[in-house]
């Protein structure tokens, strides 16, 4: 395997790391006062780095500047870019994020915006290289959702590189659904591969609508959507169901779990899912309980949250005590 890039954060390193990648977009989020990086698969593959995994970013530049200015900040985080391809052909990504505003100019709810996608982009001419078969048949997980399948090329190589993994690889389905970005055969492809399946709670009834599920379903509580599901696929093993302000619901075919959120001001929610999910991630591949997974989805996202940017700046202290305070959520 290739060797990681060199780290300029703090990062834990106290066991063997594990392979986890970040498969599908990365682009500049343009705000109303500048661009951050960010992009699903780019967010969760960096935070998963953070918290001690060898992150790797599976996903694809342009080779104009926005391209060479997003490698270099990329760079500069404890991440593996062996496996960023380059296009000549398409731009880098890039999304505009809208925000509701009253009359007078203010952000209505600066926490909740929406987003304009334009294509093509590089990443949506993903290719299945020979490097990224080995690298398939090499991880521990692989998170990947429906935007970057927007395109068949792109669509196709990411089936193909599910398909290339062991079958102990977590296959992590986040799904952000985007419209009208995904299909119903999307997610039936997407859904058939994977072992662990994270919603939020509105795209648990869009997700059972488009699957053609029983009508029940609409009316019943959650874990009665993740039963369903965890019943109509056999690879499925565990869903998390992400619920605002009241937490997260985590659910398997013996046991369930509900954490009732940290209540902390969101100043900017980009990338506070895509930390709940690497967290969720590295402490399901160490083992842990339902309780510690969701205290540490709960705890990383919520630190994202109260921050500005989906990569904001990380210190040792913070990684300490979020560290510290997921520990003790199993004591």
């Amino acid at each position: 395997m290739p060797q990681r890039a060199p780290q300029s954060e703090p990062s834990s390193l106290l066991y063997e790391q594990k392979r986890v990648i970040g498969l599908g977009e990365i682009l500049w989020d343009c705000h109303p006062e500048g661009r951050q990086l960010g992009g699903a698969p780019a967010n969760f593959a960096v935070m998963a780095a953070r918290l001690g995994d060898h992150g790797i970013l599976a996903s694809r530049l342009g080779v104009d500047d926005a391209g060479k200015d997003a490698h270099d900040e990329l760079a500069c985080l404890p991440l593996d870019l062996n496996f960023l391809q380059t296009d000549t052909e398409h731009p880098t990504g890039l999304a505009r994020v809208i925000y509701k505003r009253h009359a007078h100019g203010q952000a209505l709810n600066s926490a909740n915006p929406s987003y304009e996608i334009p294509q093509p982009a590089a990443w949506d001419f993903l290719d299945f290289s020979p490097s990224w078969r080995s690298l398939a048949g090499a991880a521990h997980a692989v998170c990947f959702g429906t935007l970057a399948q927007r395109n068949p090329h792109s669509r196709k190589t990411i089936q193909q590189f599910l398909t290339a993994t062991q079958p102990e690889c977590l296959r992590v389905f986040d799904v952000n659904l985007r419209p009208p970005f995904f299909d119903a055969p999307m997610l039936r492809d997407s859904l058939a591969h994977t072992t662990l399946l994270k919603m939020n709670h509105k795209e648990a009834p869009q997700l059972l609508a488009l699957l053609q599920a029983p009508a029940r379903f609409a009316s019943l509580p959650l874990q009665h959507a993740a039963h369903y599901l965890l019943d109509a696929f056999p690879a499925l093993q565990l869903v998390c169901i992400t619920l605002g302000s009241a937490g997260s619901l985590l659910v398997t075919h013996s046991d369930q779990h509900h954490h009732p959120g940290l209540h902390s001001r969101a100043i900017d929610t980009v990338g506070a899912g895509d930390a709940f999910t690497a967290a969720l991630v590295h402490y399901y591949l160490d083992g842990a309980p339902l309780p510690i997974l969701n205290e540490a989805g709960n705890r990383w996202g919520a630190w994202v949250a109260s921050q500005r940017g989906a990569i904001p700046p990380l210190d040792a202290a913070t990684l300490s005590a979020n560290a510290q305070a997921i520990a003790a959520a199993g004591a």
